[in-house]
């Protein structure tokens, strides 16, 4: 390892500490813990009991059994007395792609509704009866009460099933479920599941990977880390209680909080064998008692920051939660978490000042190459000094065809005698990685970019692929849809890359350059074919800067190179002259 790697790589730890140090200091992740004891709304008691398998009668006959919705700021929920359960969440300020309120909740597949609960951990067989409801309003809160008398076994018991949602823009709500025995003996179950069986929205036709992707995560108890689900034959089992579960989405999220203090398991279901269906179940073990209660939180809305850190500070939100640590959930680059939230942070800063999101990916294209000029400078002059060589290197070359070795000799000294690194063009790119990499995070995922017009008629969303064409039929690979800015990207990524060769490839090497040439922008078309168009526009427009820059860098410096190569060339030959008269 020479030198310049070694000093690239310190110079990278100590961008990535620098950042660190910065974002801890100007830039704190949104995630305050605050030390104030879990308070739970009075009124909001959640969860149900699994019972055991033998069959349970409705005693109470239930007159109106229509659906009906709730509205909040947030949310417009549809309840439906069978099941005491919900068939819709509409988001009424986030709009899918036909401007309509995004459903969170997508029953495809013949799932049924959320929120069902079964009376054991056999989640086959659900308890659909009809619950008798009413809707009362307690201050900031909106309480929909479901109620049903059952008899199993002989025995009668009662279950109350509440949720609670705030009327302000939150879109966490808690479910209450009392299971109470008439008689006073003991409830004929000891375990009880409920149930979130639609995949989460908007609505979709296929999943493009990291472009679009439903992933399943949970955190265990001690709530410090996230753990994501590796299925097995489309299951996957909890050995211990976790402290929450949760379906995402690229940017919207269904999370169960199982009751505090309860002993719980999570079963996480996959079906992938047409349009992917995905579902998780929080089993409640230990109900021996004649009566029990127990409080489940659900968020069921965006992944941003600002709705999911409500329920670390009691006094952010209206349940007087704390400490859930939801923005768990969110993806990010992860080691470059902290420069993806700077990244962030100036992007949203330029959109206050120019509001078009396409505009503002360009102007931080800008800042950031002007911001690594000094880094990528080096490299182009590093190319341009390649170039000014050529002739000599052809002369190497040709000269020592049939012995290799002597040719790399030759051509190390050359380079050498010039001062050159050959591999200068590359290190910059080594110290750049971090950054593009942070952005790779930020573009796919940015919330903010979801219906983000960039050119109309062209890029009506920079979070979906630029679409000018359907075909009639579909092509290897690429689908039905042709997609504009993939072709423009893999262009100047081809340019890019023919402008910085130099003669400096032996034959040996040139099929090797020939596939960096043509093969790599060629793989990324394929790629990068389906993905956001925000990402690709800082791509293109990244290329298209460092072409202008390489060729002015070329015509300005060759020349002067050349002329400096044949004045020390001149120079040579005259203290060669000097010591032949001599």
């Amino acid at each position: 390892m020479d030198r310049n790697t070694i000093l690239a790589i310190i110079l990278s730890v100590i961008v990535i500490t620098v950042g660190m140090t910065v974002q801890t200091v100007f830039f704190p992740m949104d995630t305050a813990i605050a030390e104030t004891e879990v308070q739970t709304v009075e009124e909001n008691v959640t969860s149900v009991s699994s019972v055991i398998s033998s069959p349970a009668t409705p005693k109470n006959t239930v007159t109106d059994t229509n659906p009906f919705t709730v509205e909040t700021d947030a949310m417009t929920v549809t309840f439906d007395p069978y099941g005491a359960s919900v068939s819709s969440i509409k988001m009424k300020k986030h709009l899918d792609a036909s401007k309509e309120p995004v459903e969170i909740l997508l029953t495809d597949g013949g799932k049924g509704n959320a929120f069902l609960m079964y009376r054991s951990n056999d989640t086959s067989a659900p308890i659909t009866d009809a619950f008798s409801h009413s809707i009362e309003e307690r201050g900031d809160l909106i309480l929909v009460i479901f109620s049903q008398v059952f008899e199993q076994e002989g025995k009668q018991y009662e279950i109350i099933k509440k949720y609670a949602l705030s009327k302000s823009e939150e879109y966490l709500f808690q479910i209450a479920v009392t299971l109470n025995s008439l008689d006073g003996s003991q409830l004929p179950f000891s375990v009880y599941t409920i149930g979130v069986e639609p995949q989460v929205g908007p609505e979709f036709e296929n999943l493009s990977g990291n472009y679009d992707y439903r992933r399943m995560y949970y955190s265990p108890l001690d709530k410090t880390s996230k753990k994501t689900v590796s299925f097995k034959n489309g299951v996957y089992q909890t050995s211990d209680s976790v402290s929450w579960a949760a379906l995402a989405g690229k940017y919207f999220t269904i999370i169960g909080v199982p009751a505090e203090g309860s002993s719980n398991t999570v079963r996480f279901t996959q079906d992938t064998s047409e349009k992917q269906q995905n579902s998780f179940y929080i089993t409640r073990t230990g109900v021996a008692a004649s009566s029990v209660t127990d409080v489940y939180s659900f968020y069921c809305g965006p992944k941003l920051t600002k709705y999911l850190n409500m329920y670390d500070i009691a006094n952010d939100n209206t349940f007087g939660i704390t400490n859930l640590h939801l923005a768990k959930v969110m993806d990010s680059s992860t080691w470059l978490g902290w420069l993806e939230t700077i990244l962030k942070w100036v992007l949203t800063l330029i959109y206050r000042f120019i509001p078009n999101y396409g505009v503002a990916i360009i102007i931080l294209t800008l800042l950031i190459k002007l911001m690594l000029q000094p880094i990528s400078k080096k490299g182009m002059e590093s190319t341009a000094k390649m170039s000014a060589i050529n002739p000599k290197l052809e002369e190497i070359k040709a000269k020592y065809a049939d012995n290799p070795e002597a040719m790399n000799n030759a051509m190390a000294k050359l380079y050498k005698e010039e001062g050159i690194n050959p591999m200068g063009s590359c290190l910059p790119m080594f110290i750049q990685f971090p950054v593009f990499i942070a952005l790779y995070g930020l573009l796919n995922n940015h919330f903010e970019l979801r219906g983000a017009m960039f050119i109309p008629g062209w890029i009506p969303d920079l979070s979906i692929p630029d679409t000018v064409a359907v075909l009639p039929f579909s092509l290897p690979l690429l689908g039905s849809q042709i997609h504009l800015l993939p072709i423009i990207y893999t262009a100047s990524m081809i340019f890019s890359m023919k402008i910085t060769q130099t003669a400096s490839t032996q034959s040996s090497q040139q099929g090797m350059m020939n596939f960096m040439t043509y093969g790599m922008p060629l793989i990324f078309f394929f790629m990068l074919y389906n993905a956001p168009s925000g990402l690709l526009v800082y791509w293109t427009v990244t290329n298209a800067i460092s072409i202008i820059q390489q060729v002015y860098v070329n015509s300005k410096k060759k020349k002067q190179y050349e002329e400096e190569m044949k004045s020390k060339e001149d120079e040579k030959n005259l203290k060669f002259k000097s010591r032949k008269k001599k």
